[in-house]
């Protein structure tokens, strides 16, 4: 088994964002399950291991029960002694009411919510309509960026060409433009991060922000999950539990986890900046942190060969991206 290590290294944001450990903590269905002192010894040791990035979105839906888990997000930094200075925040802007909703109304309730006035990076939700007008979107995030509620912006599932896109009307606006991109990304789902859309993508610096490593925790072990999955691009996810019995298998072999072996891999992207996981326990956060271990143990090249057979959205999924 790997062991922890004391300091998690960071790697930079994109070209114009700041430095984030390559492990950062998610809060998707985290805190609002978690007995609240186990949740503030966790994200205290957290920090105390060199965790610098906490992804806190709003995660509730009209008609849906409401939901807390950014709520509780700031009482627990505030219980653990965890100054703002020491983490980066990452909000979620969802485009489902842009523009009618404008971007600065929602980030401010989302602010207020969480307990700070700025958020240090900004994800973009999904883009699931064809008449988002990406130069306005751009002139709005340029305006937030100036007036520092927003350190730097990212997208979430997004195409490359609509990266591209954004990106050029970005820089026409006097913005850095989105300084990373949160794609799925695990042995099982490759397709869209190490295809050649992308690769250009990276090369123009955007920073890949690897999530969904697990499979909402299918990947681990846990074949029939309790708690609620993310979406299944290409309908792969019966394939992805049949492959999670080889990769604990290999897991195994390494001295390993399967969670520890399926974070390693999304770090050995050369794109990779950071990794979301959504760790509910101390365990699980020892766990994840000793992928690091595992990484420089077998080396980014034996352990990508060893993972390819469960490469199951390839020639599936259009690596262009949604």
């Amino acid at each position: 088994m790997t062991t922890e290590r004391t300091t998690i290294p960071r790697r930079k944001i994109g070209t114009h964002g700041p430095e984030a450990s390559v492990l950062s903590l998610g809060s998707w269905h985290i805190y609002d399950r978690m007995d609240f002192a186990d949740a503030v010894a966790m994200v205290r040791r957290a920090v105390d291991l060199g965790v610098n990035l906490f992804d806190v979105g709003v995660y509730g839906l009209p008609g849906h029960p409401p939901v807390f888990t950014d709520v509780l997000f700031s009482a627990i930094v505030r219980a653990a002694g965890i100054g703002r200075h020491e983490y980066l925040l990452s909000e979620k802007l969802w485009l489902e009411g842009y523009p009618e909703m404008s971007l600065r109304e929602q980030l401010e309730r989302a602010l207020f919510r969480v307990g700070s006035d700025r958020a240090d990076i900004v994800v973009l939700g999904d883009i699931r309509r064809d008449d988002l007008d990406l130069r306005r979107l751009a002139d709005d995030l340029a305006a937030l960026e100036d007036d520092g509620i927003v350190g730097c912006w990212g997208v979430n599932n997004w195409s490359a060409t609509a990266i591209s896109t954004i990106r050029r009307h970005a820089l026409d606006a006097g913005s850095p433009g989105p300084q990373l991109a949160q794609l799925k990304y695990s042995p099982c789902r490759r397709s869209i991060p190490d295809g050649t859309p992308f690769a250009g993508v990276f090369a123009e610096g955007v920073s890949l922000e690897a999530s969904d490593v697990l499979e909402g925790g299918i990947l681990a072990g846990k074949t029939q999950p309790s708690r609620q999955v993310g979406r299944d691009p290409g309908g792969v996810r019966e394939q992805i539990v049949e492959a999670a019995a080889g990769i604990g298998k290999i897991a195994a072999d390494l001295d390993a986890t399967p969670a520890q072996l399926c974070v390693a891999f999304a770090l050995t992207h050369p794109a990779t900046c950071t990794v979301l996981v959504g760790t509910s326990s101390m365990e699980q956060l020892t766990d994840n942190v000793g992928a690091l271990e595992l990484l420089d143990r077998v080396g980014a090249e034996r352990l990508r060969s060893l993972l390819e057979p469960f490469w199951a959205d390839r020639d599936v999924v259009d690596p262009e991206g949604p």
